[in-house]
This record gives structure tokens, C-alpha cells and sequence, in this order.
């Protein structure tokens, strides 16, 4: 263990250790956990049938794009980190960095997208273990059991139930658990790649579309607001890494493993993401007919309807694959929401209660409970009201998420502003890099909150001629304010300053 995992926070910066386990997490612990929490096989069969269908073959080209400013922020967060490693990262460093109240906010942003997704996550693992039974049994009906919400409720919750027991348990249980489920994944997405491109090469293919320059440049776009729809959704899906820095007080070396581990899960999602992304392309086209990429009826999971042809006999493994992933991700997803809300709560601007740490496992016992408890409730509701209020709140998420990183990156450049000019790393890494990539997510928050007012965005739902995305994205921010003003009433201290000093 290194010496500086022990070394306690400096005393004026207002920031300690909180209990947690450390030493428990080195480089690859962390990255293992990182990519399981963007989840790649579920993200994306669920993500690349919508982008195609925004722009086609320059889909690399949308993963490039949105993969830059994920990149840029990283960078910013690794600088934030190395500073400052403490487990509340957006909200602990935008408090730094510009006061209590956009520092609470940051904090809401992180909490509320992760609890939301963790029931989406949830439903999908139940979607895929009935298809996975229906599969193995010959049963195509077991598959339909989803549709049955007496059967889908109760199965979810379980699901939700096993992985924050797994959570509750450390970050032991929690690496052993990932090293398996996303290894396979990895295995599974690489055979699938591999396979495709052999069908090509045998001519074999659907729709044998051979690798083009034009498919990396973005200025053969079609239009900019279907630039913009395939950058917000390349956005999605890489996010989740910064679950590697909400974990840095449990790692070997706060100040560095956590950096490292983020910038590293970036560039091996891209890797996986380009690499699958050429392969589908090649082989089913983007037309939309059949099993073309561009086809609405494959948008839902593009994988599902390309495996069988793509793998033959092995199809199953990709069900399997998917569903491990969404399952990793549900437990990984967990370790975020809870370790931002320990620390919200150990400084006073969450209730005490949420700061309370098993003795046995040295880990956010009672936040790690009420995540998946919230997170259950909301699938719950949602789903009894309506299907399309489940994937409308998903969709959702890209306003939350947007705002939690641009502010974050944004208070690395103010946190750091008397520094970085002092040397051409310090320019580059805590100014330039967090300014262009806060600046970029920034624009897309406002993008895309303009884009989901109407009503056509999303599910195609609307409420007075507003449409539900808009509504719920920007009511799920409303209510962390509401909330904000509540704590601000019964727990000064925080927003007086006194737990976390802000940088002057």
C-alpha cells in the first residue's frame, strides 16, 4: 500500500477521510470497474441502431467526436483528483472551486443520473435473463414474461436487491464480482467484431459495406442538428467512468491510481466501440431494411437481431453477454450515488444518517441501501404509469449528465487559474483541456434541452405542448434545488462554509 493511501486530507482544505476501506483498489481494480459502469455490450446494442440512423456511416466519426470532450474532461478530473482526491469528486471540487450551492447541485446531477439509470440497467438485465431462459429452453414464451409487470416488478427489485448486497459488501466483493462478468463481455464483443468482419471477407454478409475514410469525418454529416443528436447520444454512452475517482480514498494511491484508471477506461471503451461499431457497419450496411443498421425495428437492441447471423450457434453467448453486462453495471453503477452521497452527508449537506459506514466492510452502508431503495421505487412508479416515462426520464439523463461534467470540468479551470500558466503541462491539462471539453458539454446541455421541447423528442410524449423529456430532465434538476433550499434550512453549516472551504 502506498504511504500516501494513508496520509490524511491537508487540514484547512476542510476535506478527510470518511472510514472507507483502502488500499483495496489498484489500476486495473479500478478500470475493470470503470468499464463495467459504462457497461459497452448493453450500451451498445441499445445505442448504435439510433445513431446510425442520425448519420449513417460517419457513425466512428460521432464516437470520435463525442469521445473528445469525455477525453478533455477526464484530463481535468485527473488533475482535480490528484489535488483533491476525496470520494464526493464533482460536488466536493465544484464546492472548491465555486461555492456550496453549484457544488450541491454538481453532487445532485451525479446522484440522480445514477440513480435513474440503475433502473433501466435493472429492467434490462430482467429483459435479457427471459430471453437468455426463453433461449435455453426452447421457450420463446418465457421471453414475453417481461411484458407482465407482476412478474417484471418483482423480478427487477430482486435484481436490484442482489447488487447492492454485492455493494454493501466492499470493494472487494465488488472487483471479484466485475473481473469475471466484464472479461467475458470483452471476450464475447471481440469474437462478435472478428466474426463480422470474416463474413465480409467471405462475402458473406448482409449488406458488405467496405471501410471508408468518410466514415471518420464528421463534416459528411448529413445536417448539424443530426450532428448534434449523434454527439448527444455518443455522450451516453461513455459515460460512467468517472466512477474510477468516486472510489480514489479506497484505492492503493488516491492521488494517482484513480487519474490514471479514468483516462485509461476512456480509451478502452473507444477502442471497443470502434472496433464494434466498423464491424456492424461492414456487415449489415445502414440500410433500413432487413438487418440493416439503419432498420427502426433493430434500433431497440442491435445486437439481438445481428447475432444469430453474425455467430451462428453461438448467438447465445451475446443474450448472456448483454445481460452480464447490464448486470455488472447495475452493481458498479452503484458504487457512485453512494460514495458521492457519503460525502455529501459527512459534510453536512445530505442528513447524517447517510454517512455511516459498516464497520465489517468499511463500506457506505446506509447510502448504498437507500441508492438501490430510490432507484427501486422509481422503476416502480414509472413503470406502473407508463413504459414511455421509464425511457423518456432515460433519455433524460443526457441533460444531467452534460451539466455534472461541465461544471466539474469547468471548476477544474477555475480551481486551478492561478497555476496554469506556470508551465506548458499546467496549460494544458488544468486549463485548455477541462475549458474546451466543459465548454463543449456545456453547449450540448443547452442543445439538447432545446431539442427535447418538443414533443417528437424521446417517446413522442408531451405535456401542454412541451415535450416529456424536457420536462422531466429539467424537473429532476428543479427538485435537486428544492431539496438544496430544504438542507440549506436544516443544515447551515455546509452552505455557511464551514465543512468545505472554497478556494478564494
Amino acid at each position: 500500500m502506498s504511504v500516501r493511501a494513508d496520509r490524511p486530507a491537508v487540514p484547512e482544505s476542510g476535506l478527510s477521510e470518511k472510514g472507507l476501506s483502502k488500499g483495496t483498489v489498484g489500476v486495473l481494480g479500478a478500470v475493470v470497474i470503470g468499464i463495467s459502469c459504462i457497461a459497452p455490450a448493453y450500451t451498445l446494442t441499445a445505442a448504435l441502431g439510433p445513431t446510425v440512423a442520425e448519420v449513417g456511416t460517419q457513425l466512428p466519426a460521432v464516437f470520435i467526436a463525442g469521445f473528445l470532450p469525455m477525453l478533455l474532461v477526464a484530463l481535468g478530473y485527473r488533475e482535480l483528483n490528484r489535488a483533491m482526491p476525496d470520494s464526493g469528486t464533482s460536488f466536493t471540487w465544484a464546492t472548491r472551486a465555486f461555492g456550496p450551492w453549484i457544488g450541491w447541485m454538481g453532487g445532485w446531477g451525479l446522484v440522480a443520473a445514477t440513480i435513474i439509470v440503475l433502473s433501466n440497467l435493472a429492467a434490462v438485465a430482467v429483459d435479457f435473463f427471459y430471453l437468455l431462459i426463453a433461449q435455453m429452453t426452447g421457450n420463446d414464451g418465457i421471453a414475453d414474461l417481461t411484458t407482465n409487470l407482476w412478474v417484471n416488478i418483482p423480478t427487477t427489485l430482486v435484481f436490484l436487491g442482489v447488487a447492492c448486497w454485492i455493494s454493501y459488501r466492499g470493494m472487494e466483493a465488488t472487483k471479484s464480482f466485475q473481473y469475471v462478468l466484464v472479461t467475458f463481455q470483452l471476450v464475447v464483443l471481440t469474437w462478435f467484431a472478428v466474426s463480422a468482419f470474416f463474413h465480409v471477407n467471405n462475402g458473406t454478409a448482409f449488406d458488405a459495406t467496405p471501410v471508408s475514410l468518410d466514415w471518420f469525418n464528421p463534416l459528411e454529416v448529413s445536417s448539424f442538428s443530426a450532428f448534434a443528436a449523434g454527439i448527444s447520444l455518443s455522450i451516453f454512452i461513455f459515460w460512467g467512468w468517472d466512477v474510477t475517482l468516486t472510489m480514489n480514498e479506497e484505492t492503493t494511491n488516491p492521488e494517482k491510481v484513480p487519474g490514471r484508471a479514468a483516462t485509461l477506461t476512456v480509451l478502452v471503451i473507444m477502442g471497443i466501440y470502434m472496433i464494434c461499431s466498423l464491424a456492424v457497419i461492414a456487415y449489415a450496411g445502414v440500410g433500413t431494411t432487413g438487418l440493416g443498421a439503419g432498420n427502426p425495428d433493430n434500433q431497440e437492441s442491435m445486437f439481438a437481431v445481428l447475432a444469430e447471423p453474425i455467430m451462428g450457434p453461438f448467438a447465445i453467448l451475446m443474450s448472456l453477454a448483454i445481460l452480464s453486462s447490464s448486470a455488472a453495471s447495475l452493481q458498479s453503477t452503484l458504487v457512485s450515488p453512494a460514495r458521492t452521497m457519503l460525502a455529501m452527508s459527512y459534510y453536512k449537506a445530505l442528513p447524517p444518517s447517510l454517512s455511516r459506514i459498516s464497520p465489517r466492510f468499511m463500506s457506505p452502508s446506509v447510502a448504498t441501501i437507500v441508492a438501490g431503495a430510490v432507484s427501486g421505487a422509481f422503476y416502480v412508479v414509472t413503470r406502473l404509469l407508463s413504459e414511455n416515462a421509464l425511457w423518456d426520464t432515460i433519455t433524460a439523463l443526457g441533460l444531467m449528465i452534460c451539466f455534472y461534467y461541465g461544471v466539474t470540468a469547468l471548476a477544474c479551470v477555475w480551481y486551478f487559474r492561478r497555476e496554469a500558466f506556470s508551465s506548458v503541462r499546467s496549460f494544458l491539462l488544468k486549463l485548455l483541456a477541462p475549458l474546451v471539453g466543459g465548454v463543449i458539454l456545456i453547449v450540448m446541455l443547452v442543445s439538447t434541452a432545446r431539442d427535447s421541447m418538443d414533443p417528437d423528442y424521446g417517446s413522442g410524449s408531451s405535456v401542454a405542448g412541451v415535450g416529456t423529456v424536457f420536462i422531466l430532465g429539467v424537473g429532476v434538476l428543479l427538485l435537486g434545488a428544492v431539496i438544496m433550499v430544504v438542507m440549506r434550512v436544516r443544515h447551515p453549516g455546509f452552505f455557511k462554509g464551514e465543512t468545505i472551504k472554497r478556494l478564494r
